[in-house]
């Protein structure tokens, strides 16, 4: 039987567990805590208490019999949880180990002043958060390589689905359309994180994949298509230089680029959501928005 364990099985974790699931898949996935854990389980997932340092034993037994994993947790200050020094080695923790997906972040191609980047394009990751992406994809990447099985590095670009739209954020009043000059960005729809996972691991492909959409642009666009369908008034224009942002919120206007998806659409998979017209109109007509 092929068991995935996720490490870190969140909004995007959760998806790709389901898609696995439905493919055959034993599926286990880490949570911090117990309410969490009962998510999972709705979903046929087995939870495992996992805080992102401690290896427990229920832990240690799920990376015992997982023959695909996928690591979601965020590196942190630290580096990733399963390459900090001391930590046992991947290949004696997951003896029975055929392919690992890491999740990574389009952010670490930086800033390319609305150029078009893909997987061939040099780095220049801006934020903290970047720059600890890159060392966790290299660890990873290494790792296959060393151990000769097929370790594929996802970059996502802004992930959204069921629950986490911008139908949603219309609905409860906190859309906001943010105006930057010549500014656009990527999306993914979470389910075809899943799929993607699912195409990569079941052809054991390695290397590095951008998981985005086809259709970059600019972000007020889709708000305002979010408010046509739901029938309500467009929010007013905002200009970014005025807005009052987070520091964070204001440093993912800092990068401007399109991200292409072209290698993953060559090796044969197919996007169910390729734009987020196509998207949205899918979550308003389903009632999924609501989550």
């Amino acid at each position: 039987m092929k068991h995935l364990l996720i490490l870190g099985a969140g909004f995007s974790g959760k998806a790709i567990g389901e898609t696995f699931r439905a493919a055959g898949y034993m599926v286990s996935g880490t949570t911090r805590s117990e309410e969490k854990a009962e998510s999972l389980r709705a979903l046929g997932i087995e939870p495992v208490l996992y805080d992102g340092n401690d290896l427990s034993d229920a832990l240690a037994a799920a990376m015992a019999r997982a023959t695909h994993v996928v690591q979601s947790i965020a590196p942190g200050r630290d580096g990733d949880p399963l390459f900090r020094a001391g930590s046992p080695a991947l290949s004696a923790l997951m003896p029975k180990l055929a392919w690992a997906g890491y999740l990574s972040t389009v952010g670490v191609y930086g800033d390319h002043k609305g150029a078009w980047v893909d997987e061939d394009t040099p780095l220049n990751p801006v934020s903290t958060r970047s720059i600890e992406r890159v060392e966790a994809e290299n660890h990873w990447l290494a790792f296959g390589q060393a151990s000769g099985l097929p370790v594929a590095v996802l970059r996502l670009s802004g992930i959204y689905g069921p629950g986490r739209n911008a139908l949603r954020n219309i609905e409860e009043g906190t859309a906001r359309r943010l105006i930057k000059k010549d500014q656009v960005f990527n999306r993914i729809r979470v389910e075809d994180i899943g799929g993607s996972a699912l195409f990569l691991a079941e052809r054991g492909l390695g290397g590095i994949w951008n998981i985005t959409d086809d259709e970059p642009g600019p972000p007020q666009d889709v708000v305002a298509e979010a408010a046509r369908l739901m029938g309500y008034p467009v929010p007013p224009d905002i200009s970014f230089e005025t807005a009052e942002l987070s520091p964070m919120a204001r440093s993912f206007y800092g990068v401007n680029k399109r991200v292409s998806n072209a290698k993953l659409r060559a090796a044969g998979f197919g996007f169910r959501y390729p734009n987020y017209r196509v998207s949205l109109a899918e979550l308003h007509s389903s009632g999924r928005w609501r989550g």
